[in-house]
């Protein structure tokens, strides 16, 4: 089979399209023939050794994959042959090997897929549509006005339409282009914002009468984490879920305390269960499949051509979920 193998750090001419021998499902595991992997921004950090853990070498990156049961181990349901199901690799033992033509996965992780939802779209919800439903049950947004940075990606895409849904009084949606704003808007956010413009958390506490959002949900971090500290409320919650981009020093610290602002850490693999993790894909893959959850797939690329998919998280030119086809 086909596999994307990373054997050193570097840009994305790293990753090499190696020929490796079809994995065999255990006992208890099914074999899945991938149709589509998600391509996450944290796997572009690991390539290029910026994450906040060193992976081990050599690799195969991709922890989210969709496709069809085509074998199964000893002691697996007979009818989960030829399903349809999402590979949530990620909450596995076994937790990457996503870019490739196959993988193993535990039968009682493998969630099947609604007959009317992509495999492509499947695997657009996995890692951002649960890290989304999550960051608003740890901070609910019913009743008050929320930020979303980065609101036109995989995850924040996801967040403006899933804090709608849950009874967010305004949603403000912050991206860095027009067109990134454009499609926020266009999934029910009420007010957008250029985060690429020097005043524009002011332009957030002018859409919020001056007084600042309560919520800000930060997936994006580093020095963009301090202008959002400027556009929220006193007493407001930073939900801070940006792993190994910190940039809060003493001084933004301090200043929140003195604003009895709070700051919650938000990491998803602490709060993954496999009862919650199918429960919880499958909700959202029934709101996707009935058209309530629009799933934003911002480009698509052949398995070959990953090295593409990595330079367009690399340059931010991205929106929505970036994806392979196989």
């Amino acid at each position: 089979m086909r596999a994307i193998q990373l054997t050193r750090f570097g840009g994305p001419d790293v990753l090499d399209v190696v020929d490796m021998p079809k994995p065999e499902p255990q006992g208890g595991e099914v074999l899945v023939r991938v149709h589509a992997a998600g391509v996450n921004f944290f796997e572009a950090l690991m390539r290029a050794d910026r994450y906040a853990v060193t992976p081990q070498l050599p690799m195969i990156l991709g922890v989210e994959a969709a496709g069809v049961v085509e074998t199964i181990g000893q002691g697996v349901d007979a009818k989960l042959l030829g399903a349809r199901v999402a590979a949530p690799l990620f909450a596995s033992s076994h937790p990457f090997g996503g870019y490739a033509d196959y993988v193993t996965i535990d039968a009682g992780l493998a969630v099947p897929l609604p007959e009317t939802l992509s495999f492509g779209d499947a695997a657009a919800l996995m890692v951002q549509g649960l890290t989304a439903l999550h960051l608003l049950r740890q901070s609910p947004p019913a009743g008050k006005s929320a930020l979303v940075t980065a609101a036109a990606g995989g995850v924040g895409s996801l967040l403006v339409q899933l804090a709608k849904r849950s009874g967010a009084s305004t949603v403000i949606a912050a991206a860095g282009s027009k067109a990134k704003l454009d499609l926020a808007v266009s999934l029910g956010a009420d007010v957008s914002v250029d985060y690429s413009r020097a005043d524009w958390a002011a332009a957030v506490r002018e859409a919020t009468g001056g007084a600042g959002v309560d919520i800000v949900y930060d997936t994006v971090g580093g020095s963009l984490t301090a202008a959002a500290l400027a556009a929220l409320a006193p007493c407001g919650e930073l939900v801070f879920a940006a792993l190994g981009r910190y940039a809060l020093g003493t001084a933004e610290l301090e200043a929140m305390i003195g604003r009895n602002q709070s700051l919650r850490g938000f990491a998803l693999q602490p709060l993954l269960s496999p009862a919650g993790l199918r429960e919880n894909l499958s909700d959202l893959f029934q709101l996707a499949a009935g058209g309530q959850l629009v799933v934003t797939t911002g480009a698509r690329f052949p398995l070959d051509q990953v090295g593409e998919a990595h330079r367009l998280l690399d340059d931010r030119r991205s929106t929505g979920k970036v994806v392979l086809m196989l």
